[in-house]
C-alpha cells in the first residue's frame, strides 16, 4: 500500500510539473505579446495552477482538461463560497490559456467555448464628495516633515488620479516642473503624461525644497516620497496613512487605497470632462473600464436633483 501511495504521489508530482511548465510557457508568451504587469501574470498563474493541481488528482494534465472538468472545478469553487467576480476572473484566465494551447497546436478545441461567464452586478467605486476630499487634504499637520510629505502625496493623488503603486514608486526624474506634468509608466508598460495642476505643483516644490531633505538627512534615494528610513513607502503603509487622515477628517465612508483616484475621475466628469480624456489620464487600455465613472457621476446628479429641485 505504501508503495502504491508513493507511486501515486510521484505521478501527481510529474503531472503538476508538466502543468506548471505549460503555464509558464503561456505566461512568457502573453508577457511578450502584451507586456502585462507582474500582478496580472501572478493572478493568471495562481488561477491556472489551482486548476492544474485539482486535475492532477484525476491523473490529468491541465492541457487535457475538458468542459466537464472545468464546470466541476467552478462548481466546487462556488460551493466553497467563491464570489461571481472571482469565478469570472478565473474563467477568463482559463479561456486565454486554452486559446494559447490551441494556437500552439496542442489541441483543436476550446473547453471554455460554451461556458457562460457568471453574471456580475456593476459595482460602483466608492467616491468622495469634493468637500470630503478637501477635508482629507487638510488633515495632515504640514508643520512636520512627514505631515508635509503626506499632504503632498494626497494632493498629487487627487490632482493626477495615479494608482497607489504608481505614487509610491514615483521618482523625482518623472516630475517635469517646466512643463507641469508627470511621466508615468503604467500597466503593460504604457506611458502617459499627466498634468499636475498648480496646487499639486506648489506642494511638491515645497516638499522637495525642504521637508524631503529633513526626512532623508544624509541618506540618498531616487524615490520622491521616502520614509524615515530612506526607503520606498509600501502600499500597506500608505493605506494606513489614508485611513488615519480619513478618520481625522471625520469621513465615515469606507475608504480604499484608490478613493482619491475614483474621486479624481468622478469630479472631472461632474465638471464636464470628456470620457476619453479621463481614460487617457487614468491609463485605462479600454474605454469600458472608464465608463463605470459615468454611472457614479449620474448617481451624483440624481442625488443633487433630488436634494435641490422643488419637485425632486
Amino acid at each position: 500500500m505504501d508503495t502504491m501511495a508513493s507511486s501515486n504521489n510521484k505521478q501527481d508530482s510529474v503531472i503538476v510539473g508538466r502543468s506548471e511548465q505549460l503555464v509558464d510557457r503561456f505566461l512568457d508568451a502573453i508577457w511578450m505579446e502584451r507586456g502585462l504587469s507582474q500582478n496580472t501574470l501572478g493572478a493568471y498563474r495562481a488561477d491556472l495552477m489551482t486548476l492544474g493541481r485539482g486535475l492532477s488528482e484525476d491523473n490529468k494534465c491541465i492541457d487535457k482538461a475538458n468542459k466537464a472538468d472545468l464546470l466541476a472545478f467552478i462548481a466546487n469553487r462556488v460551493e466553497s463560497g467563491a464570489k461571481p467576480r472571482s469565478t469570472a476572473r478565473q474563467l477568463s484566465s482559463f479561456r486565454r490559456f486554452f486559446r494559447y494551447i490551441m494556437r500552439e497546436g496542442m489541441r483543436d478545441s476550446d473547453p471554455t467555448a460554451d461556458i457562460e461567464m457568471p453574471r456580475i452586478g456593476r459595482t460602483l467605486p466608492r467616491t468622495l464628495s469634493e468637500d470630503e476630499v478637501d477635508a482629507l487634504l487638510h488633515a495632515p499637520n504640514t508643520d512636520e516633515p512627514l505631515g508635509h510629505r503626506d499632504r503632498a502625496m494626497l494632493e498629487l493623488l487627487y490632482a493626477t488620479g495615479l494608482r497607489v503603486s504608481e505614487l509610491i514608486n514615483l521618482k523625482q526624474s518623472q516630475v517635469n516642473f517646466n512643463q507641469g506634468v508627470l511621466r508615468i509608466i503604467g500597466k503593460g508598460d504604457r506611458e502617459r503624461m499627466i498634468p499636475l495642476g498648480d496646487e499639486a505643483m506648489r506642494w511638491l516644490r515645497d516638499f522637495i525644497d525642504g521637508p524631503r531633505m529633513e526626512i532623508l538627512l544624509e541618506r540618498q534615494t531616487d524615490y520622491l516620497f521616502p520614509t524615515r528610513r530612506g526607503d520606498r513607502m509600501t502600499r500597506q503603509a500608505f493605506w494606513h496613512i489614508i485611513k488615519r487622515y480619513a478618520e481625522k477628517a471625520g469621513i465615515e465612508k469606507k475608504m480604499s487605497p484608490h478613493s482619491l483616484r475614483h474621486a479624481f475621475a468622478t469630479h472631472l466628469l461632474n465638471h464636464g470632462a470628456d470620457l476619453r480624456v479621463v481614460q487617457l489620464l487614468l491609463g485605462h487600455s479600454d474605454l469600458s473600464t472608464t465608463q463605470i465613472y459615468t454611472h457614479v457621476a449620474r448617481e451624483r446628479l440624481k442625488d443633487l436633483h433630488g436634494e435641490h429641485h422643488p419637485r425632486g
